[in-house]
């Protein structure tokens, strides 16, 4: 069975309703010109970024012998940053503003920031002169460092280390005085945006040691601060991702409860930011990564998503269309998230009795969703059949649910297989819709219930089976064993 990703179809439709909802073009469009020595008979293509790991192609232009280049368009382009992508997939990085599109670079390939000359765009020239004059100082620091190595005396590596830390004072004062002068410009935005939180010297802890619980805390609460959500060109760079995957994926607990809280922080600041962009952008992007999550459980964040924004229309989507087919993987999705009591199947053994689950005794239940004739199904049996022989004594159950095929068909993959050990399970009505009760869209689909019939893990892969219940276990027993006193406790005594 093939699953279906049907957030992939939203991507079209983002881009459709606000990648292009701009204002009505001006006549005069857009005129970039461009000049790379180095390059010449060949072909260049304008794009913009969206996100971090895709572009989107606005014009191409070819090179004439001499390295020279035209892009050029009736229509203005969205602001954003741009890259001129050359041969061998080389680029060179652009801002295009709303004011001014019509500008001249020439450049070298042999070094395309350092030898870049900007004329006619007051953005590109801040976003290349700053990239120059800090190039500058980095490749004095790097001369420094050779000289250090040549000469090996504690002299000469105390006049270079004082050396390196006036050129690191020199670079933080230019980037201070840089941003001050040039503020509200999208260059300073860019590198605000890009900036690590500057953290404070930490409190202490009682044995003297900073306290990295505040570093983290104050960290993670200022990460968003050089970022401005009204901004809509942000969508068109790399940075926006970037910042939403470490936020959440590095910087977030991944459970639910916390993906939730933090995914609506994000989108609440930029529905203040006003940015219809940024907010869908936003909305698209949290969504699309817990469809299909990394993270066992995680999956309760796409749920979350679509009932809050999807469903309500927040979310900018007019395709009737996807809503609804969003909305029946979520209806499907969500009885079946961790943490949820699996519904029980209406199944019954080989002999056609009905399986109650709620009869099955066992600290573990595995619930092993299979098609008889699926080549990975077939791959797992045998691992499937070891796990059933070695953990029933273990107080380990499997329920091995047949969802396709014939009562023959099931009862020859039991016999190949060796199987009867397990509960094997089939609905004889035919009236189960797997996909959409149990989420099955690819087989097989494992679940894994605790002694309630809750779930506890879904969609683990059979090689991983032993040690999550083993891991799961572990877990059980140390939060059962009581907290122990502290060293210096003094025992009580009753009189």
């Amino acid at each position: 069975m093939n699953n279906r990703l049907i957030l992939t179809s939203i991507l079209i439709v983002v881009l459709t309703t606000i990648g292009w909802a701009q204002s009505p073009a001006p006549a005069d469009g857009f005129a970039i010109k461009g000049r790379i020595q180095g390059l010449k008979d060949t072909t260049c293509v304008l794009a913009h970024y969206f996100g971090a790991t895709q572009y989107i192609p606005k014009d191409t232009a070819r090179v004439d012998a001499t390295g020279s280049m035209t892009f050029s368009g009736t229509k203005r382009l969205p602001g954003g940053l741009y890259i001129v992508v050359t041969p061998k997939n080389r680029y060179i990085e652009f801002l295009i503003d709303e004011a001014n599109q019509n500008f001249s670079f020439e450049t070298d390939t042999a070094n395309t920031v350092r030898e870049m000359k900007i004329t006619g765009s007051k953005e590109n020239t801040l976003f290349y002169t700053y990239q120059q004059q800090l190039g500058k100082i980095y490749e004095e620091a790097q001369a420094l460092n050779v000289q250090k190595k040549l000469r090996d005396d504690a002299v000469s590596a105390a006049v270079t280390n004082k050396q390196l830390a006036d050129l690191q004072k020199q670079a933080q004062t230019y980037r201070e005085q840089f941003l001050k002068d040039n503020a509200g410009t999208f260059a300073v935005k860019l590198l605000k945006a890009t900036a690590e939180p500057d953290i404070p010297a930490a409190p202490k802890l009682a044995n003297g040691r900073a306290d990295s619980n505040w570093v983290f805390n104050y960290y993670k609460s200022h990460f968003w601060d050089g970022f401005d959500f009204a901004d809509e060109r942000f969508v068109r760079t790399p940075i926006f991702q970037r910042k939403l995957d470490r936020y959440l994926k590095e910087l977030t607990v991944q459970t639910p409860d916390s993906l939730i809280k933090e995914a609506d922080f994000i989108v609440n600041n930029a529905i203040k930011g006003k940015s219809k962009e940024v907010k869908s952008y936003a909305i698209w992007y949290i969504t699309s990564q817990y469809e299909q999550p990394k993270i066992m459980g995680t999956d309760g964040l796409y749920v979350h998503m679509f009932e809050k924004y999807y469903a309500t229309g927040v979310m900018p989507i007019t395709d009737s269309t996807t809503i609804r087919q969003i909305g029946e993987r979520v209806k499907s999705l969500k009885p079946t998230l961790v943490g949820k009591v699996l519904s029980i199947p209406n199944v019954s053994d080989t002999l056609r009795r009905p399986i109650a689950f709620a009869n099955i005794r066992s600290e573990y239940t595995v619930v092993f969703f299979y098609d008889p004739q699926c080549g990975h199904c077939r791959e797992s049996a045998p691992k499937l059949q070891q796990f059933v022989d070695a953990n029933k004594s273990k107080g380990v159950e499997v329920v091995a649910v047949a969802v396709e095929q014939s009562p023959d068909e099931w009862k020859k993959f039991i016999r190949e297989f060796k199987l009867q050990k397990a509960i094997n399970a089939y609905d004889y009505s035919f009236r189960t819709d797997y996909r959409r009760q149990y989420d099955v869209w690819t087989t097989p689909t494992i679940y894994v219930l605790d002694k309630d019939k809750k779930i506890i893990a879904r969609k683990l892969p059979m090689e991983q089976l032993e040690d999550f219940i083993g891991f799961h276990r572990r877990q059980q027993a140390t939060a059962k064993k009581p907290a122990a006193a502290p060293a210096n406790a003094k025992a009580s005594v009753k009189k």
